[in-house]
């Protein structure tokens, strides 16, 4: 990611978040840094999470929760483990979401009902789910090595995904939920 498109802020964003997974990740994201907050690690700008659009609406209408909660009516509430490790070419070292097509899928379809909020804003067309767990600066194939080997020994707690969240970051770079839209179809 360009350090031009880490520097934005007072952005919105779809993510699942899986908080559950802080004990488990804070080893990694505790001591990373984005490049545009180096002052600031990880964990205290976000909770653990895969991304599944960045940036979204600037300011969320009615009409727009909606249009989200029609793209994931069809995806029932599933079970999400992070079973591997690995990393992106810039050394962004992150944890793998399965069942890996479900949350693809599940991407493709808010890409697709968000066309104009391209993911990354257009830096990334084809976006990998994934948890960061260390940055591109402080990544790198050590960190996958270690993350591997503590999965194998000690699994990451899996979780049940029912829900996506609605974050927006303030213009310190912190983020914070103000919003969410149940996976599957709700009835009244």
């Amino acid at each position: 990611m360009s350090d031009a498109w880490a520097a934005r802020t007072e952005l919105t964003a779809i993510l699942i978040t899986v908080p559950e997974l802080a004990e488990y990740t804070d080893r990694w994201r505790s001591v990373s840094r984005s490049s545009a907050r180096p002052q600031v690690p990880l964990t205290e700008l976000i909770p653990p999470h895969v991304t599944v659009l960045v940036p979204w609406v600037a300011e969320p209408t009615d009409a727009d929760v909606a249009r989200l909660k029609s793209a994931v009516s069809s995806i029932e509430p599933f079970d999400l483990s992070f079973p591997t490790a690995g990393q992106f070419p810039n050394g962004t070292a992150w944890l793998k979401p399965e069942p890996f097509e479900t949350v693809r899928s599940m991407l493709l379809r808010v890409f697709e009902a968000f066309p104009e909020c391209p993911p990354y804003g257009g830096e990334f067309p084809d976006a990998q789910p994934h948890l960061t767990i260390s940055s591109s600066r402080d990544g790198g194939t050590a960190v996958v090595d270690e993350a591997n080997a503590a999965l194998a020994t000690t699994p990451a707690p899996t979780v049940r995904l029912t829900e996506l969240g609605l974050w927006r970051e303030d213009a310190d770079g912190q983020w914070h939920q103000f919003g969410a839209v149940p996976l599957g179809s709700t009835t009244a």
